[in-house]
């Protein structure tokens, strides 16, 4: 969630012509800029790439600019690309697609009012002694306002803003369509069950009931446990597109970085030891890593744990995929890793055998990092750029382009913001302590 005075009162276009509109005007906006682009390097004595005069800061700002002003899906799927991308895209595009992340606009006070009356009635402001009418955070599906009740309970008070459930077939469509009309896809690619994926991952976050389910079956799954805080749900005021819940004092997770050493690292031990129990034993993962998720409260040294909507049952064939990696990892050994990698469907066998000493450089670099001695500096990314390099080289091969399973990539994309975030936290952890500890304690 992004926040407060970082985003800017603009209406959420919630019908069906509003939303066709922006992503019209997206796609203006883009070819516009490719282009400007071409007819640049074009002059410059160049002989541009598709993926050179599309993917340039200029562009990069149009869609952050209107996957914020659409929000919903639309913006999510920007959110993703920005992080699942990471280590991949240019400095310059990276910092600007992770706006998504921290930043979005919000619903003017005649839009918010209509959406509280709609779900708790006209008279829904005699609940409160006091509604703070500016958003505390705005995202992609909600919004969250800060109240007091009558019996002087301080709430978060998640809004959905309007036609966002409604909107979500028709976004990840135009979205897709975007990318086949940009022709940086394969025609050979067959992403339609990574769309059907996303699909019903983003009607799970819009049914807020069910999100304030899972939010309670992780508190009490951590319960009695130190160094995490879970907000209580209060049902009565829940519906299912509004989600209130206890206040949870804290502040953002990045602020962290000018934290202790000592302090940073055990926040991030807590949180990459949080992702293995999820995985391996709590068999459910909150799979959306958007730092905004993470709060920290200094009082009483919790990580508070926001935003449930993504979490979803993780398959024991993934679970076991995973537990082959890591054991192969963990052994150091090179050709296992391979084979767990081929077998999981993380990388296509055509991938391998067209690039397999790429491969093989990638793997041995990270199983370098993963058996050092000592614990990780999550700081030290001297090895990010040579993987970058050989990936790069690889994805240029587009006969061997290949998307792993959707639920695979759920549980990566969480496993890479975590590291992100470890990274941005310059943190030094012991994972393959940790690592270690849990596979064997979850162990058959």
């Amino acid at each position: 969630m992004a926040d407060e005075g970082k985003g800017r009162h603009r209406a959420v276009p919630s019908s069906r012509l509003g939303r066709i509109g922006g992503f019209g005007r997206l796609a203006g906006g883009v070819a516009g800029g490719m282009m400007a682009e071409g007819a640049r390097r074009l002059a410059s004595g160049e002989r541009p790439t598709l993926e050179q005069i599309m993917l340039t800061p200029g562009n990069a700002r149009r869609l952050a600019d209107r996957l914020g002003h659409m929000r919903g899906a639309a913006m999510k799927l920007g959110q993703m690309i920005s992080m699942d991308a990471g280590d991949f895209l240019p400095p310059e595009l990276a910092t600007i697609l992770a706006s998504l992340r921290d930043r979005a606009d919000f619903m003017p006070a005649r839009q918010l009012d209509s959406v509280l009356a709609k779900e708790w009635g006209k008279d829904w402001r005699r609940q409160f002694r006091r509604f703070e009418p500016r958003p505390i955070a705005a995202a992609s599906i909600g919004q969250v306002h800060r109240a007091v009740t009558r019996d002087d309970r301080t709430l978060a008070v998640k809004v959905q803003y309007p036609g966002i459930a409604a909107s979500i077939d028709a976004d990840v469509d135009n979205v897709a369509g975007l990318l086949k009309i940009s022709g940086l896809l394969p025609k050979g690619l067959d992403i339609a069950p990574l769309l059907a994926a996303a699909k019903e991952q983003l009607h799970e976050e819009a049914d807020y009931r069910r999100e304030g389910a899972q939010m309670q079956a992780y508190a009490d799954r951590l319960s009695g446990e130190q160094g995490f805080t879970v907000p209580t749900m209060d049902e009565d005021l829940s519906t299912g597109r509004i989600l209130a819940m206890s206040y949870e004092d804290g502040v953002p997770i990045e602020s962290l970085q000018d934290a202790s050493q000592a302090m940073r690292n055990d926040v991030m031990a807590r949180l990459i030891d949080l992702v293995g129990r999820e995985l391996f034993e709590f068999g459910v993962m909150q799979t959306d890593p958007n730092f905004a998720n993470y709060r920290y409260n200094h009082e009483n040294d919790t990580i508070v744990l926001l935003d449930f909507g993504a979490a979803r049952e993780i398959t024991s064939q993934v679970r076991a995929s995973y537990r082959g990696l890591l054991q192969a990892g963990l052994a150091g050994d090179r050709d296992a890793v391979r084979r767990a990698a081929v077998s999981s469907g993380f990388v296509a066998e055509a991938a391998v055998a067209a690039h397999g000493q790429r491969i093989d450089r990638m793997i041995d670099i990270i199983l370098a990092e993963m058996n050092a001695k000592g614990p990780f500096n999550f700081g030290d990314r001297a090895f990010v750029p040579v993987i970058r390099e050989e990936g790069t080289a690889i994805a240029r091969d587009r006969a061997s382009w290949h998307l792993p399973p959707t639920d695979t990539l759920f549980v990566q994309r969480k496993i890479s913001g975590t590291a992100l975030l470890a990274a941005r936290l310059q943190a030094v952890v012991n994972v393959r302590d940790i690592v270690s500890e849990i596979l064997q304690r979850t162990s058959e």
